[in-house]
Order: C-alpha cells, then structure tokens, then sequence
C-alpha cells in the first residue's frame, strides 16, 4: 500500500507544483481574467512613467519650435515692411500714427495676431504669446473703431488712439518674444 499513496503524493505535488507554475507565469505575463476585449488596468512603473513624460515634453518642445518658426517667418515680413517700435507708423511719435500708412500696420498686427492664435489653440505653453496676441488684436479693433487712421481732429479721440497704436507698434516685438517664451513653456 505504500507505493499506492506515494504515488498520491507524488502526483499531487506535480499538480501542485505545474499549477503554482501556470499561476506565476500567469502573473509575471499579465494575463487576468478580463474578457477577451478588454485591457486590464496596470499602474506603469516610474520608467515608463518617466519616458511618456520626456515624450510629453519632447513632443511640446516641437509643436513650439515649429510654432516659433511659422510665426517668425510671418512676423519678419511684416516687420520689415512696416517696421517695430520707433520704426513703426503706428509709433506714439510718428507722423504717421494717425494715417493709412498706421491703418495698414494695425491690419498685419491683428492678422498676425490672429495667425498666432489659430497656431496655438488648444495648445499648452503658450500663455504669455496668447496673452500678447490677444492683447494686440484688441488693440487693433479699438485703433479701427476710434478711426485713428483717418486723422481725428478732436483732442479726445487723438489722445483715444495713442493706447492701441503704442501697442501696434510694438506687436511685432512682443508676438516674437511670446513665441520665444513658448519655447521655455511660458
């Protein structure tokens, strides 16, 4: 009778040790008892977790780049047809604040600004250029609403124009600086 029950537990043993072995295999590839569709929810280790952030960032790193260089490309024609700054008819001192030459500037500001905008929406990172853009084309409607390019004759409305011209002027500038400061995540 002996070799009968050694038997027994001989082949329980092998039971138990091929099903201890199916279970570990089981767990070390995933397997779960999920339906067939269905993808069961696992925690990703810090690895992983770091590399999609790094490819996050990566990612973000290029949309700005390519947003830099699309708007640069833009800014910089403009720019030099109208000039910036000091430079600009739509400057607070220039003659020209107050004529089509101003008027034509402000339309490449709001267009730009609305280009800028049409490139970031619904991107992260790029607070300070939507800021700036958002800003300039108010700037741009204000300065077409007070008809500053038509040359007001009323001190109220001369003085009214000097805010959104200033801003226009400076809009190339402060557009490339935005973009700059999308680069960083700002």
């Amino acid at each position: 009778m002996g070799g009968v029950g050694g038997r027994d537990r001989v082949k329980r043993r092998l039971m138990w040790t091929a099903c201890t072995g199916v279970t570990a295999v089981a767990l070390l590839t995933g397997c779960s008892d999920t339906s067939a569709g269905a993808v069961p929810h696992r925690v990703a280790s810090p690895a992983v977790s770091a590399g999609r952030a790094a490819a996050t960032e990566s990612s973000r790193a290029a949309v700005a780049e390519h947003v830099k260089t699309v708007v640069e490309d833009r800014l910089s024609a403009d720019e030099e047809r109208f000039g910036s700054g000091t430079g600009s008819p739509c400057a607070t001192s220039s003659p020209a604040m107050f004529t089509a030459r101003c008027g034509a500037a402000a339309q490449a500001t709001g267009a730009d600004a609305s280009f800028v905008l049409e490139q970031i929406d619904r991107r992260e990172g790029f607070a300070t250029l939507r800021s700036v853009a958002r800003k300039l084309r108010t700037a741009v409607t204000g300065y077409e609403r007070l008809g500053c390019a038509d040359a007001p004759t009323e001190a109220a409305a001369r003085h009214a124009c000097l805010e959104p011209a200033a801003l226009i002027a400076q809009g190339f500038p402060d557009l490339r600086s935005g973009a700059n400061l999308g680069l960083r995540g700002a």
